[in-house]
């Protein structure tokens, strides 16, 4: 099902993107209100009729109307026709929500040990002493078949860390009490965020992103993303988890006549904020070897230095919209964005840059055996589907036929690492003689966990009888 080209827009002639060369990643890149989501929308709209599956990022709610075929507008009729394209073909697409928080889509949850210490620290924004020990807890639990899904399995662990502290530190180095206690308070924060609807089971399948309909049109997944871009880091979180796991798990696929599956991450700069070097390097390398996988990367963001220039010189499919050059520092970036494409004569692309118009761009996309196309001043076509978001009752709807439909809606608390070190504190009270026994009243740093991880739950359960009864007016 490989079309010819996927049409973005036409300036002196049709601009197309290749199938064959999507998986070479892109850039979708302009000021606040330039067109980029518009952008987004055709590309994904484009790659689904070719039969080949999106995930996409909905940071403002308008991508929902991927769902909803558009209308015959006169604006959109009348830029149909400029750029030659048939002015009666409005559809929807196959289109499943998903939302971390589970309010306006599909549940996504991760099990703690797959987003692994590193990532996690990160989110924690923890230092070198405290990622250090996080380290140690996850290689303990992993000798010790202790598995880490939820919450409550991590702080018991880090709970048994600490009391077997001095054994520990000579096996797997020194463990600081002090960071154990910081590690804790910040995993309260993480809950009281709402992070402990992510970090649990059951897990997102890879497989259930990659899925066509019965026409064989590739379905659109739509991450409803309002609520989560108040959390940079657990936005980004999941986004290189996701990214880090499909390079892990898909096979080899060399040179594809299209992608198996093509990711647009929008907001892209928080990828990068504040991360670790080791982190950003392990991005670079997962961008450069994934797309031989089959798999495209395309970045959203206002402005191309808001990535590193080792991931951005692997974009070679680009859509630059408007950038402003009020001050010195705008000027540079506009400057250092026209350097990003291959010069055409007949455009001054540093000037064009700041003169384009709403649904205008720059569009470069990589000709055949990979050399990137002349740019071109593009007007950019509109979108098959709806313009803007779509009602609750419309979400309702396509949430009702949804093939995921009961698949990720109720929450899995198998038995892990929690309950089995309260197991193991059960015996080992159980067996020690009574004149062994502890005659303090307090309690050990375990059983203080699997209380904590007991009122965590009360308080979980409580929160959603309350969301139930109150509906939209209180919010994670």
């Amino acid at each position: 099902m490989v079309a010819s080209g996927l049409v973005i827009g036409a300036g002196e002639h049709r601009v197309q993107l290749l199938p064959g060369y999507a998986n070479r990643h892109g850039l979708i890149a302009g000021a606040t209100g330039t067109g980029k989501t518009v952008t987004l929308q055709i590309l994904a709209e484009a790659f689904s009729a070719i039969g080949t599956p999106v995930f996409l990022a909905d940071v403002k709610g308008d991508l929902s109307g991927l769902s909803r075929p558009g209308t015959p507008k006169d604006f959109i009729v009348e830029r149909l026709k400029r750029i030659g394209l048939p002015q009666d073909d409005f559809q929807g697409f196959p289109t499943v929500f998903w939302d971390i928080f589970g309010e306006n889509g599909h549940p996504v949850r991760v099990p703690v040990s797959e987003i692994g210490p590193l990532l996690l620290a990160r989110l924690l924004n923890l230092n070198d002493t405290q990622t250090g020990v996080l380290n140690i807890a996850f290689a303990l639990a992993d000798d010790e078949g202790l598995f880490l899904l939820d919450l409550k399995d991590l702080r018991a662990m880090l709970a048994y860390v600490g009391e077997e502290r001095k054994r520990l530190s000579v096996e797997y180095g020194h463990v600081s009490t002090p960071s154990i206690g910081a590690i804790q308070r910040r995993l309260l924060i993480l809950e009281q965020e709402g992070a402990d609807r992510f970090l649990g089971e059951p897990g997102l399948e890879l497989g259930d992103l990659m899925r066509t309909d019965d026409s064989g049109r590739g379905v659109i997944n739509v991450l409803a993303a309002e609520a989560l871009m108040q959390r940079p880091r657990l936005y980004a979180t999941f986004l290189v988890w996701l990214l880090s796991e499909l390079f892990e798990n898909l096979p080899e696929r060399g040179d594809p006549e299209q992608p198996e599956l093509v990711l647009f991450f929008d907001e892209a700069h928080l990828l990068f904020d504040d991360a670790p070097d080791v982190l950003v390097d392990k991005i670079e390398q997962v961008v450069r070897l994934i797309r031989s996988k089959g798999v495209g990367v395309y970045f959203v963001t206002q402005n191309p230095l808001d990535l590193p220039e080792t991931v951005l010189g692997q974009l070679g499919n680009r859509v630059q919209h408007a950038l402003r050059a009020f001050t010195r520092k705008d000027q540079r970036a506009v400057r250092a964005a026209a350097e990003t494409f291959r010069p055409n004569p007949d455009l001054d692309t540093a000037q064009v840059i700041t003169e384009l118009g709403v649904g205008e761009a720059l569009v470069s996309c990589l000709e055949a055996k990979g050399v990137p196309g002349m740019v071109q001043r593009t007007l950019i076509r509109p979108p098959r589907s709806r313009l803007g978001p779509i009602t609750d009752a419309e979400r309702a709807a396509v949430m009702a036929d949804s093939p995921m439909r009961g698949r990720y809606d109720r929450d899995v608390d198998r038995d892990s690492a929690y309950e089995l070190l309260r197991g193991r504190e059960a015996r080992k009270q159980a067996e020690a003689p009574d004149r062994e026994r502890p005659k303090r009243r307090g309690k050990g740093l375990v059983e203080h966990a699997m209380d904590s991880a007991l009122r965590s739950g009360a308080r979980y359960l409580g929160r959603r009888i309350m969301r139930g009864f109150l509906g939209s007016i209180l919010r994670w």
